[in-house]
């Protein structure tokens, strides 16, 4: 339906709401719908046949607003898609949107989503989405680069880079448009059912405006009892959905005509999903990497269009996808962590070096993927490793050594690093420091700055010398990281690296923790009286700081520990993905993660 007056009467928008056993949340979800004001004709609520009060507080929502009406189903669907087809089915409203359980809509969200569609005409209005993490709040926008500004797509069909987002939540849509092409959410229990959904979608060539404005708030519960599937990727019968998935919205593009819109499905599944799994893989048991591994060999070698996709996606991730084809089996643990780095975001490369018969970079001496590309590459875009060996104390001192990259870095000349501690919860700045890099320099007193030296070292070694050829080395003293003031008894503050270049350019990065030197240490304060000082490396082996003041802080730390140490022993949680397991997720599939 297109709409040309902004005061019609007919501008009115039914909102589905879907809850499976979510009594807790689902009335914030309700409540923030009809607060969105008089453009909410409905709040169809769809319980999907809870086990626990979810019905009963619905009902209770229900009489004291007529706007919502409660359908409880008798059976559970087993996923996210037959709600949402149910809400769908019985919306009266010329516009529809959908809600999950456990998130919001933000104040105005509708009334911006309707007031774009309006002014276009449009079939789809999508806005920004923002990733809050709970309970600490932080907010992160998904693919923030699709929503700088408002932008009118005539012919979704065309526009590749909008399969970057692939969720369904966030989007206002026509609801005769969705009628007359027949789109729907598979049925049943189907994981990650939002990749066929917005598929559906593009093939359709939807008219679709995009605003920059936040219309819609999905809450991260990390320590739920019951993960969302974007959030339980530890099983392999998650990775098997995810690429099930991915296929079947492969397929739906291609059968309807669209093979570019197809292949750059596939580059977007390489660089997002594929990336994401390979940074966890570390993490995970044996048997899940032999199976991920055989997995992921099988989906990349299925097809000359996933060869193509592997050819087209950019340096990191195609680096990574051609060492597991090259590679019969998992990586030891070193290669593991090495190749986690690299499909980091940013991602890093991490010595050593080697170099192939040819002279060209490779990924190793023992499995000799070429680096395709890496001398294309701007300083800027380099995926460089920055090591950090930490000696905590009142006055932190941090050593820095710069890796080159096969001569790119020697090229652009490294003048200065500028290092940024962000509080991970507000992400904000609370301490910015700059230091000049300095080359190395050998025995006989030379700079040592090779066009093609590896160099010798491992990762993670903490007997690395800091000084190998082809590097450079800064050291920054005297931070007093227990002055940072915290949004809570403790704080993670993340350390970001801007290098800068002598030829103008500036590569954004992350440094790597040497692991010597990463102690707890307390530290005396004039009005804290002591605070708790450690540093620490991330799941992806970069540096960050906990800073506890005060007994509290530091018990909260120790409480956190034995916490980690217990759950290590507890037995492995039953994979979610499979059929035997009833339970439906209660987050859509589109994992902004």
């Amino acid at each position: 339906m297109r709409l040309t007056d902004g005061h019609q009467p007919t501008q009115r928008v039914s909102v589905v709401v879907i809850a499976h056993d979510d009594a807790v949340h689902v009335p914030d979800a309700v409540r923030s719908a009809l607060a969105q004001g008089e453009h909410v004709a409905e709040v169809i609520a769809v319980d999907d046949a809870s086990g626990d009060d979810t019905g009963e507080v619905l009902d209770r929502i229900a009489r004291k607003d007529p706007r919502v009406r409660v359908v409880h189903h008798t059976v559970n669907s087993g996923g996210c898609g037959t709600p949402r087809n149910t809400g769908l089915r019985l919306a009266t409203a010329p516009w529809v949107m959908f809600l999950d359980s456990d998130d919001v809509l933000p104040p105005g969200a509708i009334d911006r989503l309707l007031g774009a569609a309006t002014l276009h005409s449009a079939d789809v209005v999508a806005g920004a989405c923002l990733r809050r993490e709970i309970p600490d709040g932080r907010e992160v926008r998904w693919q923030p680069q699709l929503y700088e500004a408002e932008a009118l797509h005539e012919d979704t069909s065309a526009c590749p880079e909008l399969l970057r987002d692939t969720v369904s939540v966030n989007k206002l849509y026509a609801r005769e448009f969705l009628d007359r092409h027949g789109i729907r959410f598979p049925d049943g229990r189907f994981p990650y059912e939002d990749f066929v959904f917005t598929a559906r979608l593009y093939a359709a060539a939807a008219r679709l405006v995009v605003v920059p404005d936040p219309v819609y708030v999905w809450q991260v519960r990390r320590q739920a009892r019951r993960l969302s599937i974007s959030l339980a990727r530890d099983t392999i019968g998650n990775w098997r959905s995810r690429v099930a998935a991915q296929r079947f919205a492969v397929h739906t593009l291609e059968h309807g005509g669209h093979g570019l819109l197809a292949d750059a499905a596939r580059v977007r599944f390489l660089e997002h999903d594929l990336r994401m799994y390979l940074r966890e893989l570390p993490l995970r048991s044996p048997d899940y990497r032999e199976d991920w591994w055989r997995d992921t060999r099988s989906l990349l070698e299925g097809d000359a269009r996933m060869e193509q996709a592997v050819n087209s996606a950019s340096a990191p991730a195609r680096w990574a996808a051609l060492t597991v084809l090259a590679a019969p089996g998992p990586l030891p643990d070193d290669g593991l962590r090495r190749l986690a780095a690299l499909a980091g975001k940013p991602g890093r490369l991490l010595p050593p070096y080697a170099v192939g018969p040819s002279g060209a970079p490779v990924w190793s001496e023992t499995l000799p993927t070429e680096l395709a590309g890496l001398d294309t590459l701007a300083a800027c875009d380099l995926p460089v490793t920055v090591d950090a060996k930490v000696t905590p104390g009142a006055r932190t001192r941090v050593d820095l050594t710069l890796h080159d990259l096969y001569g790119g870095l020697g090229a652009a000349g490294p003048e200065s690093v500028e290092l940024e501690l962000v509080d991970r919860a507000t992400d904000r700045v609370g301490l910015t420091v700059r230091a000049t890099w300095t080359a190395t320099t050998g025995a006989d007193g030379d700079t040592q700055i090779p066009a093609h030296a590896p160099t010798p070292t491992a990762p993670g070694d903490a007997s690395c010398p800091t000084n190998a050829p082809g590097s450079w080395t800064a050291r920054i003293d005297g931070l007093e990281l227990a002055g940072l003031t915290a949004s809570g008894p403790v704080a993670a503050w993340d350390v970001r690296a801007r290098l800068h270049f002598r030829d103008g350019s500036v590569n954004e990065t992350t440094v790597r923790a040497v692991r010597a030197g990463l102690r707890r240490v307390a530290v005396p304060h004039p009005r804290r009286i002591l605070v708790l000082l450690q540093p620490y490396a991330t799941h992806d082996g970069s540096l960050a700081f906990r800073v506890a003041p005060g007994v509290r802080g530091a018990l909260r730390i120790a409480g956190a520990r034995a916490g980690r140490v217990l759950r290590d022993r507890l037995p492995a949680r039953p994979d979610p993905t499979q059929p035997a397991t009833p339970t439906t997720p209660v987050r859509p599939a589109g994992d902004p993660t």
